[in-house]
Formats: C-alpha cells, structure tokens, sequence
C-alpha cells in the first residue's frame, strides 16, 4: 500500500501547480495536522483514496468547517486494508487553544485507548501531530514532543510513527526517517510518500468470542 503522509505546509506541487497524476498509485492520504480544510477536501475530490487526519494545534477552525471528505481517526482506531492507523492529534500545552494538551491530559487520552488498542491486539501506525520526547522534537516547549508516545511506542512496536510539527524551514536536526527501535519515525511535512505492506490486524475479541461460543455450540 503506498501511503502519501502531509502536514503543517500545502504543498504547491499538489494545490497551487496540481496534476492529477501526481496522486496516481495512492492509496491513502494521511494528514498529520496543520492544514488548511479546504486543502484535504480538494486532495480527496481528485482521488479515490481515502483521506484521514489528525488535528494540529492550529486547526481550531476544523470544528466550524471540517474538510469534506475526509476522515478524523483522533483517539480511534481506523483500519484499512488490515493495516491499523492509531490517531492521536494535537501538541504539547503551550497557551490557551484548541488541540493542545499537557503530559497528564495526553496520558490521560491514551489510558482511555487501551481497550480499544487491546481489541485491535495493538497497531501499526501511530499517527500524531507532535512528535515524541527527544525523537525529532525540539527544545522550545511548543514543539516539544510527548513523554507518554514512548511507552506507547516500546509496547506495541509499530511499523511507522508519522508526525509533523515540527517543519524542515526550522533547520536544526531536522530529518525525514529516523529510526526508534523498530519503529520508522517519518516527519510528513509538506509531503512524503513511502509504502507499506497490506496485514491482517486478526479477528477483534468480540469476532474470537462468537467463533469460540459457534464452535462450543456445534459440539
């Protein structure tokens, strides 16, 4: 499955100098957050693709006008083609807003995922808005990355965290992959493509109970 990752910057070779077949051999788009609605709503027209996204923290304006669509997968599960997509939007706290949350509240968030993630029997990408504590973040408390993505990250080992944030204008150590674990860590500013392969996420807790109650029962 080829997957194109954006964030925080419209890229011009997809809006303003738009060819369709730039979009050609997509098979999902997967917005990181930071952008503008019009933007995500004008990518989906133009192709069969599905578009989900997480929210930036400066995407209040998603909550008068969302993009058409398109798919929010914020503190869910979304799974296409066996492969399961962990939302989890937003930045560090840094002033009064939308989308931004302290250590404790996005702790908080993924407390109240766990069973959703132990249904799923984990996930395979962990798609966010801010990066992770001391893997691609910054020094500044508005991009600061989250302590608690850590954890996460050591206990359900997915293939890919993609976040953005964090924008290649701002120099420093800015770069594309990096590697935490086995996990591939991809900054989708602007706009990256890579692929993955198409899995089975396995039969939920709920589709193992009623197997396991029909083959009790034909017994």
């Amino acid at each position: 499955m080829k997957i194109l990752a954006i964030a925080d910057t419209e890229s011009k070779a997809l809006w303003d100098y738009f060819d369709k077949s730039r979009l050609e051999g997509i098979d999902l788009i997967i917005s990181c957050g930071d952008l503008n609605p019009s933007y995500l709503s004008f990518l989906a027209t133009f192709t069969k693709a599905p578009v989900i996204y997480v929210h930036g923290n400066h995407d209040a304006g998603y909550d008068m006008q969302g993009p058409d669509g398109c798919e929010c997968i914020d503190d869910r599960i979304f799974v296409y083609r066996g492969v399961r997509f962990l939302g989890l939007g937003g930045s560090m706290r840094y002033k009064a807003g939308a989308y931004q949350y302290s250590e404790k509240e996005m702790r908080k968030r993924i407390f109240k995922l766990r069973h959703k993630i132990r249904r799923r029997k984990g996930f395979d990408v962990l798609v966010a808005h801010s990066p992770a504590y001391g893997i691609g973040d910054a020094s500044d408390l508005p991009h600061t990355g989250f302590k608690c993505f850590l954890p996460l990250l050591d206990k359900y080992r997915p293939s890919y965290f993609l976040h953005g944030h964090v924008h290649a204008t701002y120099g420093g150590d800015f770069k594309r992959e990096r590697e935490y674990g086995s996990t591939c860590v991809i900054n989708a500013y602007e706009r990256y493509v890579f692929e993955i392969e198409d899995g089975s996420c396995g039969p939920t807790i709920y589709e193992r109970f009623k197997r396991w109650r029909w083959e009790k029962f034909r017994k």
